[in-house]
């Protein structure tokens, strides 16, 4: 009997929910534990704050005389709630989050007398070691040199009795080592790019904030059920188990009932996240069993991605005193829906005004079409770096699988926007007569509503959709840091926004046209050049994957594929006349995923032939044994009628010892495969060999496996089962 399965299933099922302390209303413990606006009015100088102040709004950079002042006040804050130690909290290339404690305490050097000291130096910049990161070869090991640099622009937080500083991570000379430094400068070049085509429309435009909802999709599994299963606990994924006979075909968990166990985490991880600051706003069960969502309010996008990082750190920890486990991985379970994070994406004026949502007037709506025109042309041109973007080894699994997005880059608008957009198109080239250009305000751009929110059908198949009054990108996966997909989305529509501007002052300066009429017929010829990337339809039938090859659209169903776009001459382009990353940062980030690739299929190959050898197998033999003493009983007491007595029971030991020589087989010739790989120094090289010659073999070992565990004794089965990992209660 399977001892360690039986007793975590015991365990699992006799868990109460947990009680959860209850705090003030959200909108009073809002933000208590972040050094924000109210705190720093309270311990900062005038002069400090208002230094603070011009680096978060206008960009400026703070003083050096001032930084001990804002570190003395940072620390004063910090202690009054029981601090004692302060790390620079960053976002290297590992996909998680990093941070190296300091203890505020120190003993004076001459008198040796104790104290609690935090400088502006410690504030501003710290030293980690930049060869023990991800880097794709810019720093080596005896170049260990790297920094960590103070981003005022996301506020310092508390957690626990640590103060939390967020930071950008660079190396020595000077590259990004992170994701949040190339999302600050794409965030910056968006801002730019966006407020000169803001000011066509309002001169009074300053400044346009790119802004970020992200929805985190999770699943949650009992503690002590995860334990039992080594796949889980190593890969965050099941390599093995038979599908449950219920999953989730009687569609009764989506924004079904919460559990009562999972309610009180979900209570006591919104107090956390209220504290901290992050606007939790929605949470509901999600498609398949013990699956769930979290969302916010839309935020800022640099601090939303470190809002971000911080909730998926923040979720484990609350989860252990709930008694779960919590599964980001995109496909942790063979059979049920995937876990995405789609992130919903627009632009917004310090005037007040989303560029993406149309307004009331003529002009408004021209200047709505003119972004929304300029993103669809945007992600025309770049789709292929749009698809790298969001590529992994464990997005692979959920792309295109009937429940996500295809790995096919689309756009979905709806049918009224495709008919304004027909229409548009539809008006003459040239300079336009007195009669059209009232036709094209009354008619084309004047039928756009007052509020086009969800006035049109929902595409769930689309990875690229528009939403009434932003595009939600669909295709990023729910293990993802939210900065890659955002630098690239922001990089690609500053450059195309700073094209735009370039042809359209060409058509006014030398053109002779009015500004309105220069806009309209730049905006036509976008429409005519991006219809390829326009599709309606259903994104998971073989129509579209074939009509999308007749359109020069890509499909790379997998990482190795995808990742190629990141390093071609057009995508150095974009980064480098953006200035946003230099050729040396992006070729880095291009190993470091192919690497992480890499690294991420050989574990799970590890774990699964581990697991085959040392659970599978042993316990089908030991059934198998029980099988062969009951034929001999047969044999003893019906002599040669046993034949067909023990009819059944020889066909299933028959089977049993089939499926365990084709696992044994399958896994040592996966293992010399894996070997072969390994051997390669080329990277991409290795990465197609572990993609195309190792992974196929987890299919074989799994689809033998499963057939064990429905023959095997549901006793003697060592490892917890779908059924009993996936409807806790």
């Amino acid at each position: 009997m399977s001892t360690f399965r039986f007793e975590a299933l015991k365990t699992a099922n006799s868990r109460k929910p947990v009680e959860v302390e209850v705090l003030p209303r959200k909108s009073q413990i809002f933000g208590e534990n972040v050094f924000n606006d109210k705190a720093m009015r309270q311990f900062l100088t005038p002069e400090s704050y208002k230094a603070v102040r011009a680096a978060i709004d206008q960009g400026v950079k703070i003083d050096r005389r001032l930084a001990d002042n804002i570190a003395q006040g940072m620390k004063d804050w910090a202690m009054s709630k029981g601090v004692t130690h302060y790390t620079h909290w960053f976002q290297p290339l590992t996909g998680t989050t990093a941070e190296k404690h300091d203890a505020f305490f120190e003993t004076d050097f001459e008198g040796g007398d104790p104290v609690e000291k935090f400088a502006g130096t410690q504030l501003v910049q710290q030293e980690p070691d930049a060869s023990s990161f991800p880097n794709g070869g810019i720093r080596n090991t005896f170049e260990a040199r790297g920094y960590t640099a103070w981003d005022p622009t996301s506020p310092a937080f508390v957690f626990g009795t640590t103060l939390c500083i967020p930071t950008v991570f660079v190396s020595y000379t000077g590259e990004a080592l992170d994701n949040k430094t190339p999302l600050l400068r794409a965030l910056s070049v968006i801002d730019t790019a966006a407020t000169e085509v803001a000011r066509y429309f309002d001169k009074n435009v300053k400044k346009v904030t790119a802004t970020l909802g992200w929805e985190q999709e999770f699943f949650l599994i009992d503690s002590a059920l995860a334990s039992s299963r080594p796949d889980i606990l190593q890969t965050g994924r099941t390599l093995l188990g038979h599908v449950s006979a219920k999953g989730q075909q009687l569609e009764d968990h989506y924004f079904g009932s919460i559990p009562s166990r999972v309610l009180n985490y979900m209570r006591d991880l919104e107090n956390e996240c209220m504290l901290l600051g992050i606007p939790v706003k929605t949470r509901h069960n999600e498609v398949a069993p013990n699956q769930f969502e979290l969302a916010p309010i839309f935020e800022e996008t640099n601090l939303a991605v470190d809002h971000n990082s911080l909730l998926m750190d923040v979720m484990q920890k609350v989860a252990e005193r709930h008694y779960f486990k919590v599964l980001f991985h995109e496909k942790p379970f063979k059979g049920v829906n995937g876990s995405g994070k789609h992130n919903n994406w627009s632009l917004a004026t310090d005037t007040g005004v989303n560029l993406l949502s149309p307004g009331k007037t003529p002009m408004s709506n021209l200047q709505f079409l003119t972004f929304f025109i300029n993103t669809i042309k945007a992600v025309s041109e770049h789709e292929e770096l749009m698809r790298a973007s969001v590529a992994s080894a464990s997005n692979d699994h959920r792309l295109g699988a009937n429940e996500a997005p295809p790995a096919i880059i689309s756009i979905f608008i709806g049918q009224q926007l495709t008919k304004v957009l027909e229409e548009l198109e539809g008006v003459s080239t040239g300079k336009l007569s007195p009669e059209e250009k009232t036709d094209l305000k009354l008619n084309v751009v004047g039928k756009i509503p007052d509020v086009l929110l969800d006035n049109t059908d929902r595409n769930r198949t689309s990875p690229f959709a528009f939403t009434g009054n932003k595009f939600e990108f669909r295709a990023v996966g729910s293990t993802a840091n939210c900065a890659n997909a955002m630098t690239m989305l922001n990089t690609i529509m500053a450059k195309q926004l700073t094209v735009f501007k370039q042809q359209v002052d060409t058509l006014i300066e030398k053109g002779g046209l009015k500004k309105d009429e220069a806009i309209f017929n730049v905006l036509r010829e976008y429409i005519k050049e991006t219809k390829n990337i326009l599709f309606e339809g259903d994104g998971y039938s073989e129509a579209w994957e074939k009509e999308a090859e007749k359109r020069g659209l890509s499909n790379y169903k997998t990482t190795p594929e995808a990742l190629k776009a990141k390093i071609s001459e057009k995508s150095y382009e974009v980064f480098e006349s953006m200035n946003v990353m230099n050729r040396t940062e992006v070729h880095a980030r291009y190993e470091i995923e192919l690497e992480d690739y890499i690294k991420k299929i050989q574990i799970e190959g590890r774990v699964l032939g581990d697991i085959a050898r040392n659970h599978v197998i042993p316990t089908a033999l030991r059934y198998q044994n029980l099988l062969i003493e009951n034929v001999k009983g047969l044999k003893e007491i019906f002599g040669e009628e046993f034949q067909e007595i023990a009819k059944e029971q020889i066909i299933i030991l028959k089977k049993i010892s089939g499926h365990i020589s084709a696992i044994n087989e399958n896994v040592h010739l996966m293992i010399n495969e894996r070997k072969k790989a390994n051997a390669l120094e080329d990277l991409e090289a290795a990465a197609y060999a572990y993609c195309n010659v190792v992974k196929p073999y987890f299919d074989i070992i799994r689809h033998h496996s499963d057939k064990l565990e429905l023959m095997v004794d549901n006793e003697l089965w060592t490892l917890t089962k779908y059924r009993e990992l996936l409807f806790t209660r």
